[in-house]
């Protein structure tokens, strides 16, 4: 077991939780800039979510030349990615790789979990207590847990009745030969679920997939990449990092200005046409500047991908429970699939709408619903997780007031950029809910997050400051600003893991800020070069409104 070089009594300068793509740039940016560093890591390696992640068919829905770093050139250089969409193996093989390069594993110790953290305010010190009995402490304390790093609870009626195999895809602990010749169920459709049907239906006799929600399933279009992109994408990987950091999803945009009516109706569906076959964060969805803003312009995006679902499957009542009628396209997270809608077409899977038939209970060895029984040897679970405040309420954090930050939270998350929470004094999140993250290439949103919050404890550190807080008045702008971008789009329409509708009992809050990552970065580089308004720092506070900063910025 890896371990940092610091003991038990000693207070380190920061402690970070989470040794995935966070944790590992905390670790880098903050030990080079001299701070001491004690990184916790609940699992038994690093790679954070790809780690955990090995169901079938898992792999990122960024492109993978920019789900990776930017800051180091060389690491740049010398990665090549051999697909268009990595699969989960060679993400962690890359995580790895740059744990081992800059020798960041010293800084972590694993297979240890942060079961609670206290402020110390006599002593300006975090109290942080592991799963294995320590307490650590340290002047700041920094999350990295990731925003969908927490299961969320199975629920699923008579679950405990069941005694087949049972596995969840986000701890998948079993061989896809596993589930060879038995009688499959897998429950949920989204991200993971769309991944790993296909593959399921390969080795299954028979597959029974039970639908909540039906969803927007873009082919992926994944394919190996040749290497004379690899080079041209190598040679132009300056100007190409810079795009992505000014852009609105963290990814380069196709340069679009006109509205879906702007065009006539052949010229539109010409335009559907290719951008189907594009695919990816720049296909249909992105294809006229309006589709997630006004409701006809989405409808007619929303119909096409209708229409290409009842091309593909070839049982007309089959197609129609897949067609997503109850959310505009976009206003859930669409998923990026291979061969998803063509799998229901092979005689061994068949499909189940649990708006028509939800699930009353389970026995031994079926499942059954309000109109049926369905015998099942295996029962795979893709339910998603208890997004962005999940892994934060796990670490048990109490502030300030005495009081923890899934009490203050209790009535609906109040961040100051995603970064900060009054009455948590030194306690940061990277990627955390109100930030960028939900809607964004999430590595190219770490990188911002570690660095802002690197600059500022820095800027405290030079001016002899030992306490840096978001204020009331801050937290209360940022939550003000995210509600009223969010306000003006298609997401506010929609309950969606975005708002914490999947988790009974989770308020409902919008959980990122969707103006974009460029704006997102101008707008924090702004507020450090006015002296960082909505933040105190050693009792003394900027009393500047964030309101008209956001609007100046464009």
């Amino acid at each position: 077991m890896s371990s940092p070089s610091t003991s038990a009594a000693e207070v380190v300068d920061v402690i970070g939780v989470g040794a995935g793509f966070s944790g590992l740039y905390l670790a880098h940016r903050l030990t080079t800039a001299g701070w001491t560093f004690a990184g916790f890591e609940a699992g038994p390696s690093v790679g954070g979510t790809w780690f955990w992640n090995t169901y079938p068919g898992a792999r990122c829905d960024v492109e993978s030349i920019y789900y990776s770093y930017s800051f180091d050139d060389a690491l740049q250089q010398e990665w090549t990615w051999s697909e268009r969409f990595a699969p989960q193996a060679e993400i962690l093989s890359y995580i790895n790789h740059v744990a081992d390069r800059f020798d960041l594993r010293k800084y972590f110790t694993l297979n240890t979990r942060v079961v609670g953290a206290t402020w110390n305010a006599a002593d300006r010190l975090w109290e942080v207590r592991l799963d294995n009995g320590e307490t650590r402490r340290s002047r700041y304390l920094i999350s990295g847990a990731g925003g969908l790093s927490t299961p969320k609870d199975f629920d699923v009626p008579g679950l405990a009745n069941f005694t087949g195999l049972q596995v969840s895809t986000s701890r998948w602990n079993i061989a896809l030969d596993d589930l060879a010749g038995k009688r499959v169920a897998v429950i949920g459709t989204g991200s993971s679920g769309v991944q790993a049907i296909p593959l399921i239906a390969e080795v299954a006799d028979e597959l029974t997939v039970f639908q909540r929600t039906p969803n927007y399933v873009m082919p992926a279009r994944n394919s190996e990449l040749p290497p004379e992109q690899i080079q041209c994408i190598k040679d132009d990987y300056p100007a190409i990092r810079e795009e992505c950091r000014h852009s609105l999803g963290g990814i380069p945009e196709r340069p679009v200005a006109d509205k879906a009516f702007d065009v006539s109706d052949e010229e539109r569906q010409r335009r559907y046409e290719e951008a189907y076959k594009r695919s990816g964060f720049n296909g249909v969805g992105a294809e006229f500047v309006d589709l997630l803003t006004d409701a006809e312009a989405n409808r007619t995006a929303s119909e096409f991908i209708h229409n290409k679902i009842r091309e593909i499957v070839k049982d007309p009542a089959t197609a129609e429970l897949l067609v997503p009628k109850y959310h505009p396209m976009g206003a859930k997270r669409s998923c990026f699939g291979t061969d998803y809608y063509e799998t229901f077409n092979r005689p061994n899977v068949s499909l189940v709408s649990l708006r028509d038939e939800p699930i009353e209970t389970m026995t031994a060895n079926a499942i059954v619903t309000s109109k049926g029984t369905y015998g099942v040897d295996a029962v795979v679970l893709a339910i998603g997780f208890d997004a962005f405040t999940g892994p934060l309420y796990g670490l048990n954090i109490t502030g300030a007031s005495g009081k923890k930050l899934q009490d203050a939270w209790h009535n609906g998350v109040r961040t100051y950029l995603g970064l900060m929470t009054a009455d948590f004094p030194n306690f940061f999140m990277v990627g955390g809910p109100q930030s960028p993250a939900l809607a964004s290439n999430v590595v190219m949103t770490i990188e911002q997050a570690v660095d802002w919050i690197a600059d500022l404890i820095e800027h405290a550190r030079d001016s002899g400051a030992t306490l840096v807080e978001a204020t009331a008045e801050g937290q209360n702008d940022w939550v003000d600003i995210t509600e009223e971008t969010v306000a003006g789009t298609l997401y506010a329409t929609t309950d969606s893991w975005y708002r914490g509708s999947n988790v009974e009992g989770k308020p409902n809050t919008f959980l990122g800020y969707v103006g974009g990552v460029g704006k997102y970065r101008r707008m924090c580089t702004e507020i450090a070069k006015r002296g960082y308004p909505g933040v105190e720092i050693d009792g003394e506070a900027q009393s500047r409104n964030l309101g008209p900063i956001h609007k100046e910025i464009s």
